[in-house]
């Protein structure tokens, strides 16, 4: 699939055939970041979600719900859930990686300060567990709670791996699905256990959203390195100069000779970059194929995620998702 800039992306679909439940959720959001006593907080929490991001873990929540047949009014308050606790994690991330820019714009910790967005951030996951309790249902309250604790997880062990040229593909794998997957495959799964659907079901929307993250990151991690400003809301090389390892740099390490491994233990393992160094990183991939080769993998759990698909029941938010697992890898051109 390619990817043309004038067709309607499947994002944009879902979101129209969503409008009136991420009404609802948009509401609510609103609503609940609002604080009485500390106005700092919904300054900082407007300034992200009103920042232009897709709402794309919301509305795979509520497209699993209504796929499944859910009728009720609670997949909206697990919609909006899942957004507060995504909110809350690129807050902290935003810290975490003293980044500069997000989704085009100012990051609020530059903005404001670390302080703040820490805090917020915390506030945000407080409200998101008030938020999933009032759908009174345990597993739901489990899902999502876990889910929480994973993708913490997952950023501490980036963390630890990110500059430790030793790390595998294996842990990167753990590492995305983490701080990424765990997210997107939560925001399904909930969907369909709330809509009481059987459990294959269940477990199909579990791995649907497991694939897509994970797809999701691998072309995230990708672009890096070779995307649109506008397209990541990024700079392009944010991932080289915080020497993180990504996908094409674990593959490019793994199959660098004497000369080029010197290259990435002092660019990365050591962190003394020069002007230039990053040019040298993209030639030294493309000579190896890592990005290719990172955007195939990123193919095969975009099928994984639409084969998923195939035991739902069939509804057009089916094919939507569907199609957004395609559009997910053709992001990179």
């Amino acid at each position: 699939m390619s990817l043309d800039e004038n067709a309607v992306k499947p994002h944009d679909r879902l979101a129209e055939a969503l409008s009136e439940d991420m009404a609802g959720v948009n509401a609510l959001i609103r609503s609940r970041m609002a604080s009485e006593h500390a106005p700092r907080i919904p300054e900082v929490t407007a300034h992200l979600v009103e920042a232009g991001g897709k709402r794309l873990r919301p509305m795979l929540t509520l497209a699993a719900a209504r796929i499944c047949g859910y009728e009720g009014p609670y997949h909206v308050h697990l919609a909006a859930t899942v957004e507060f606790i995504h909110t809350a994690t690129l807050l902290h991330d935003d810290v975490v990686d003293e980044s500069g820019q997000r989704r085009g714009r100012p990051t609020a910790n530059l903005l404001w300060d670390n302080k703040s967005s820490v805090l917020v951030g915390d506030y945000l996951f407080a409200r998101s567990f008030q938020l999933m309790t009032e759908a009174d249902n345990m597993r739901v309250l489990n899902i999502l709670s876990n889910a929480s604790a994973v993708i913490a997880e997952g950023e501490v062990l980036q963390l630890t791996a990110s500059q430790d040229l030793a790390t595998t593909e294996a842990i990167y794998l753990q590492v995305i699905r983490g701080k990424t997957a765990a997210l997107f495959s939560a925001a399904t799964q909930v969907g369909g256990v709330l809509a009481d659907a059987p459990e294959a079901q269940v477990q199909a929307l579990f791995d649907y959203g497991d694939a897509l993250g994970i797809a999701f990151q691998m072309v995230d991690d990708l672009l890096d390195y070779g995307g649109v400003t506008d397209v990541i809301g990024k700079n392009t090389g944010d991932d080289f100069r915080e020497r993180k390892l990504t996908l094409p740099v674990i593959k490019a390490v793994a199959r660098a000779d004497e000369a080029e491994r010197a290259f990435w233990t002092r660019t990365i393992a050591q962190g003394a970059q020069r002007d230039g160094d990053l040019e040298h990183a993209m030639t030294l991939m493309a000579a190896h194929g890592t990005l290719s080769d990172t955007r195939d993998e990123a193919l095969i759990w975009a099928e994984r995620a639409r084969q998923s698909l195939t035991a739902l029941p069939d509804h057009p938010l089916r094919g939507m998702l569907d199609e957004l697992a395609d559009y997910v890898v053709a992001r990179v051109r």
